[in-house]
């Protein structure tokens, strides 16, 4: 299957894992990976989880061996950022001038660390997490007594609290809403994900504001409207920012990130764009979603470049995601935009439970009443794999059948596809 050229700006698991379905499928061409850290592609998860806590070495993230990109004829183009794209010219130019030519391009170009502005946000000590060389860093650190401040209690600043416990560290986790992780899983569930990093020692407060940091050629201090806190390292998990700069600055459409087609296809001919940065079409929400996780970098990746070589399969899952965090393993299965009841299955005290997202709303367009449109599982692992099923489906079950633990929900999504 010979063609032009393609090049993958960006060197992350989308970008590797579309780099090998297109040898996969049998293209034959030029690939060139582009990626601005100086590692070939790895995935992000284990950084805040079982290497953090000291389970895995580091090496165990990287997808293929270094030996493999060149016994499959893929171009790494490491430690280099890509400048500019050039649709008239059909090239991408990097830093220093130099341009790399492309018949087709895939945008995977991921997301940066939301930074802080306040007064002493740039002292030493002060950082985000998102790379291998943060994880690298963060782990030398982490040592018994040590003080931790983490500004976010979203998943990323929830997993580094959690490793940091384990370690020994002192955490202390700010959170800005009343809840953590509210616009993730609703008020109920996340005042449940709160009570369990304080019955591990952390340390949390929420609606809190960051306000500044003090220290000398180190931090020391993180200011807040609670007053000040002692810190030997801050780490901040405020979210990250897609990087859709090189889409933008030539004319492609950009909303919350690259916009993309059900084939991964932005406003550009022979355009494409996947992972963190592209806003796709999804069956199971009714609208565009940009999503960060794993699943979604992996298969939406592979997905552009089936599409890249005439693929006419669209890219179409119920989104999934997991976290780990001291005893907890936390699973998501949907995206719920919309939802208005919560139902619960399983023990709520002994955490280990289900809750399922109904949108019962009637008015709201394409949805049917009742439609089940997640389920988050705490240690619940199976029912979250069932409610896929039913999400995947479209079906509306009734709220007790769905906290009737005798129900075998991937059965039941079985049973209704009949």
């Amino acid at each position: 299957m010979a063609s032009g050229p393609i090049v993958i700006v960006g060197a992350n698991l989308a970008g590797g894992r579309a780099a090998e379905e297109l040898r996969k499928k049998g293209f034959d061409g030029a690939i060139t990976l582009i990626g601005e850290e100086p590692e070939r592609p790895y995935e992000r998860p284990p950084l805040s989880k079982e290497f953090l806590r000291g389970e895995q070495p580091l090496e165990k993230a990287f997808l293929r061996p270094e030996t493999w990109y060149a016994e499959n004829d893929v171009t790494l183009r490491l430690g280099e950022r890509a400048e500019r794209l050039d649709l008239d010219a059909r090239a991408v130019e990097l830093r220093g001038g130099e341009r790399v030519p492309f018949d087709k391009v895939l945008l995977v170009t991921g997301g940066r660390p939301r930074m802080l502005s306040n007064p002493g946000a740039d002292l030493p000590g002060i950082t985000t997490f998102r790379t291998y060389r943060d994880a690298q860093a963060l782990s030398e650190q982490l040592k018994p007594g040590t003080r931790v401040v983490v500004v976010g209690a979203g998943f990323i600043g929830s997993e580094i609290a959690a490793a940091a416990r384990g370690r020994g560290a002192d955490v202390t986790l700010f959170e800005a809403e009343a809840v953590p992780l509210v616009r993730a899983l609703g008020e109920q569930l996340g005042r449940i994900h709160g009570q369990i990093h304080r019955d591990n020692g952390v340390d949390l407060h929420t609606g809190i504001k960051v306000e500044g940091f003090e220290g000398d050629t180190h931090v020391r201090r993180v200011l807040t409207s609670e007053g000040a806190f002692d810190a030997d390292i801050v780490i901040v998990g405020v979210g990250i920012q897609p990087n859709v700069e090189l889409a933008q600055d030539v004319g492609i459409s950009v909303s919350n990130g690259i916009d993309v087609d059900e084939l991964c296809r932005t406003s550009a001919a022979g355009v494409f764009a996947a992972g963190d940065v592209a806003r796709h079409p999804n069956p199971y929400c009714n609208e565009p979603i940009r999503v960060e996780h794993w699943q979604n970098a992996q298969n939406q990746g592979a997905a552009a470049a089936r599409a890249m070589l005439g693929g006419t399969e669209p890219f179409a899952e119920v989104p999934w995601f997991w976290s780990d965090q001291y005893d907890l393993n936390l699973q998501m299965a949907g995206h719920p935009l919309h939802w208005d009841e919560l139902v619960f299955r399983g023990d709520v005290d002994a955490r280990s439970f289900s809750a399922f997202y109904l949108d019962k709303d009637n008015n709201r367009e394409s949805l049917d009443k009742g439609r089940l449109v997640a389920c988050v599982g705490f240690n619940r692992g199976k029912d979250v794999r069932g409610a896929r099923a039913l999400i995947e489906a479209g079906l509306s079950p009734e709220p007790s059948v769905l906290s009737d633990e005798s129900t075998d929900l991937r059965a039941l999504a079985k049973q209704a596809q009949k």
